[in-house]
């Protein structure tokens, strides 16, 4: 079966509100064998909405729509389907009841445009809704079901959930959608692309995507079937291909995001780290605690922008940063050691940049990043130029500072991230 999913309101179609109903409906659907062709947003015009349910009935078989079944008059998904369908709206009295006590527990009396919501197209199932005024519905017509949901994502969950998947699984067929996302870091989309196509070109049943974003590339692999032994294989072998291809550059082959895998391997080798921080402004530091059981591996940090702080807490020498700079290798490696000590963690990590917009120069342009990692063994140090804004510079600081830890674990005795992802 596919589905197409309509989200219905004017104040969607503006920077204020964005549609994240969608994204819950795509999800629970894709359990359950059924396959999103297309999503869209339509405001309140109601020639423009019954062209929208029109085009989808000749697309797909499930319509799922959410919104516009308020009370006042731009709300119009109830009316507009009711007469694409050529059915009559009737007045259900048991849900005028319903409202008129929503109401009165509220202790005022019901507009009288809330009748509205209690006008039903004939043949239509209502579906309740205990946490709202506004019922849902469920429409059977010619081989086609629309289900018509309100457009609060705390109304239509559960009412997905309670009524509309109980109906859609009597209808479902055993096929399934089965996912795997890998994540890679230092290498750029196109890269990725050369390196993976010729393996992942072999398999025409797999539908893969490759996608850019902060810091990263993401590979999704989706097939439909119904064969989970089969599906299981054949991810599998893909993802194996993709390993052979990208080698250390997967981090990830679960979606997991990269301070997840660092948390995982600090955890895993009974290592503790700490930071200290100048353009990523304790960034670094603020990945690495979002993470539940984070005061097991991450002892501390500081953000030193000033010279002088650099001096006082990262115990870098004041002499170095006059003659090198701050922004530069040597600084870098000096904070990480300095932390490190300080703190007394199994690793230290120091950075320092130019985030701009300005404070660049033809020699240190903005985006000159130097990262080091610090650890009884030695000390790793990276200097890079981030394309990009402000924000962008300093995620991407703070994505390779992350990086540079799971490769230590890498190559110096730690479990393989990619193990890791997989079990986690």
């Amino acid at each position: 079966m596919k589905a197409e999913i309509i989200a219905v309101g004017s104040e969607l179609l503006t920077p204020d509100r964005v549609d994240t109903n969608s994204l819950f409906l795509t999800e629970e659907l894709n359990k359950l064998g059924i396959e999103v062709v297309r999503k869209s947003i339509v405001g309140d015009n109601r020639d423009t909405l019954s062209a929208a349910f029109k085009e989808a009935m000749e697309r797909v078989e499930l319509i799922i729509a959410s919104g516009g079944l308020g009370p006042t008059e731009d709300d119009l998904t109830r009316e507009t389907v009711a007469d694409l369908l050529g059915r009559k709206l009737h007045l259900n009295h048991e849900i005028l009841r319903y409202i008129e006590g929503r109401f009165r527990q509220l202790g005022r009396e019901m507009p009288a445009v809330n009748v509205r919501q209690a006008m039903v197209p004939e043949g239509a199932e209502v579906l309740e809704n205990p946490r709202g005024s506004a019922p849902g519905l469920w429409i059977e017509d010619a081989g086609h079901f629309i289900a018509l949901l309100p457009g609060p994502p705390r109304e239509l969950k559960p009412m997905y959930q309670e009524r509309v998947l109980p109906r859609l699984l009597r209808r479902s067929s055993k096929v399934r959608m089965f996912h795997r996302e890998l994540r890679v870091a230092g290498l750029g989309e196109s890269g990725v692309e050369q390196r993976i196509r010729p393996i992942y070109t072999r398999y025409t049943d797999v539908n893969t995507t490759i996608l850019a974003a902060p810091g990263e590339i993401q590979i999704h692999l989706r097939m439909w079937t119904d064969d989970a032994a089969h599906a299981q294989k054949t991810l599998d072998e893909i993802a194996q291909g993709f390993e052979i291809a990208l080698a250390d550059r997967i981090f990830s082959q679960d979606g997991s995001s990269m301070e997840e895998v660092v948390a995982s391997l600090l955890t895993r080798n009974n290592s503790t780290i700490s930071a200290a921080e100048s353009c990523t402004g304790g960034l670094l530091a603020q990945r690495l605690t979002s993470i539940a059981g984070s005061s097991s591996y991450f002892l501390g940090g500081v953000v030193s922008y000033s010279n002088e702080l650099k001096t006082a807490w990262a115990d870098v020498p004041a002499e170095l940063i006059q003659t090198k700079g701050a922004v530069s290798s040597e600084v870098a490696i000096a904070l990480a050691e300095g932390i490190r000590r300080q703190v007394g963690s199994t690793l230290g990590v120091g950075i320092t940049g130019i985030a701009g917009p300005g404070g660049g120069s033809e020699e240190k342009p903005v985006g000159t990043v130097h990262i080091a990692l610090s650890h009884a063994g030695g000390v790793k140090e990276r200097g890079v130029v981030f394309p990009g804004d402000r924000e962008a510079i300093r995620w991407h600081a703070s994505q390779l500072a992350l990086d540079l830890v799971r490769i230590h674990f890498l190559y110096n005795g730690g479990e393989p991230p990619s193990r890791i992802a997989k079990r986690a």
